[in-house]
């Protein structure tokens, strides 16, 4: 089906030149005169872009773009103008223009120009349906770490490329590998799991490839292993780093020729299972120190993905906190309970050494706890764990130097601030009375990255 097009613009002859030129190309059109019809056209049907004049004698192009990004944020709006000026580009594109195109219109320019922001679009909403779908996976955030992590997921998904997923404990790496298998092409197979860790070293091959009956003491029937469980799905390998180095050989030839042998069995059989990985570790490291295979890491870090820690998006946690605490609730038979912004402020001011797992922990014990239906700063405060103290008062660890104790409580200050501002750096460095390029000189000498900075930020720079 061609993709519809609204093409807006008040001069008529403009309007029926590029109407031509753009259903030449296959595309249906629908054409406005004006910023008013435009308005009600883009209401009554559905479009997939917009071509648009800034200068109308009856509603301002910037007016009408404000207003349809209102209605369809996703809908991607090429702005055109004869008297086209820098400070006009700019203000289009902080109004959510895909681009900005002088007149005369260059045909190939704007063709091509239109090519992207319908494949941009088709991205987007491909995006935006996986954010909703990952909230059942209790993925929820909108910092710059998890756009990342969402793009991510996205791309690898309909691949059949491996994928090493790395991470803390609680960053939620079994989630991206279940997000990443509901959205592929194996999601109505299994989806199989085996934590290395957790299985002795002397049964874990009988684990992953099965065994025949009477192949070792106690087998007495034949088994399947999670390989063939998984077959035509995936298999989940948690903790794959901590695979003893003989299992890690076979290992790889079952990646490498797709068949395995059963544990005292004769008989080749075929599998095809996709294989995710997951680690804490520095599987480098690992490989450096002898304790992992080479060859292995390259076979299965295909597709590399970082679950970031919740440290690196405090922005998230107070909507992390809210869809715990509804889903809490419900488990738990409580009625509905919200949060204060002092009881958020209080959550988004400690550290989570066990990341979002923590957190959703620290939650739910609320939901149980306390009497609702508003929890405030002293409920969050009397539920949390004894061992667990504020950023600014757990500075003090013996054994290290007093500088890295300072750096340690910098970090920590900056992390707070930026969540107290929603990830918008200026306002963070404004509410610590610090200089925004000081501020941005401080995060990178103490390893944070610039990702934070919202929408403000980003208009500062494109101004500048």
């Amino acid at each position: 089906m061609p993709a519809t097009l609204l093409i807006v613009d008040d001069e008529k002859n403009i309007l029926l030149t590029l109407k031509r030129a753009v259903e030449i190309e296959g595309y249906a059109c629908e054409v406005a005169g004006g910023g008013k019809l435009a308005l009600e056209v883009f209401a009554a049907k559905p479009v997939d872009a917009v071509i648009m004049d800034v200068r109308m004698p009856d509603l301002d192009g910037l007016e009408v773009l404000k207003r349809m990004k209102e209605l369809r944020p996703l809908t991607p709006v090429i702005m055109m103008s004869g008297h086209g000026s820098f400070e006009t580009a700019v203000a289009a594109t902080r109004l959510g223009a895909y681009t900005f195109v002088p007149k005369p219109i260059d045909r190939e320019q704007l063709l091509v120009s239109l090519r992207n922001a319908l494949g941009s679009k088709a991205r987007d909403e491909e995006l935006a349906d996986l954010k909703t779908e990952l909230g059942s996976y209790e993925m929820v955030g909108k910092s710059p770490a998890m756009q990342r992590l969402y793009e991510l997921i996205r791309k690898a998904a309909p691949s059949e490329g491996r994928v090493l997923i790395t991470g803390e404990n609680g960053s939620g790496k079994e989630l991206i590998a279940r997000a990443i298998h509901a959205h592929s092409r194996r999601s109505r197979a299994a989806f199989v799991k085996l934590n290395c860790a957790a299985v002795p070293h002397e049964l874990i091959e009988s684990e992953l490839f099965g065994h025949e009956r009477g192949a070792f003491t106690g087998a007495v029937a034949a088994r399947k292993g999670k390989f063939e469980q998984a077959n035509g799905g995936t298999l989940f390998l948690d903790e794959i780093g901590d695979m003893p180095a003989p299992m890690q050989a076979k290992l790889l030839r079952v990646l490498q020729e797709g068949e395995l042998e059963r544990v005292g069995g004769t008989e080749t059989l075929k599998v095809d299972v996709r294989a995710i990985a997951a680690t804490n570790k520095d599987l480098l490291k690992q490989i450096e120190a002898g304790r992992f295979r080479e060859d292995l890491y390259y076979r299965l870090n295909v597709v590399p993905i970082h679950a970031p820690p919740l440290r690196e998006r405090p922005g998230d946690i107070a909507d992390l906190a809210r869809t715990f605490l509804s889903e809490a609730c419900k488990r738990n038979g409580r009625r509905p309970m919200t949060l204060t912004p002092e009881a958020l402020q209080v959550l988004e001011g400690y550290e989570y050494k066990g990341n979002v797992r923590e957190l959703k922990n620290l939650v739910e014990r609320l939901a149980i706890l306390s009497d609702g239906p508003e929890l405030g700063a002293e409920d969050v405060k009397l539920t949390l764990p004894a061992a667990s103290k504020p950023a600014a008062t757990s500075c003090y660890q013996p054994g290290r130097t007093f500088y890295e104790m300072v750096e340690d409580a910098e970090r920590e200050i900056i992390l707070a601030a930026i969540a107290r501002a929603k990830d918008n750096v200026t306002e963070a460095a404004r509410s610590l009375s610090l200089e925004r390029g000081h501020f941005y000189k401080k995060m990178k000498a103490l390893g944070l990255r610039r990702g934070g900075a919202a929408q403000e930020d980003q208009d500062d720079e494109a101004a500048g």
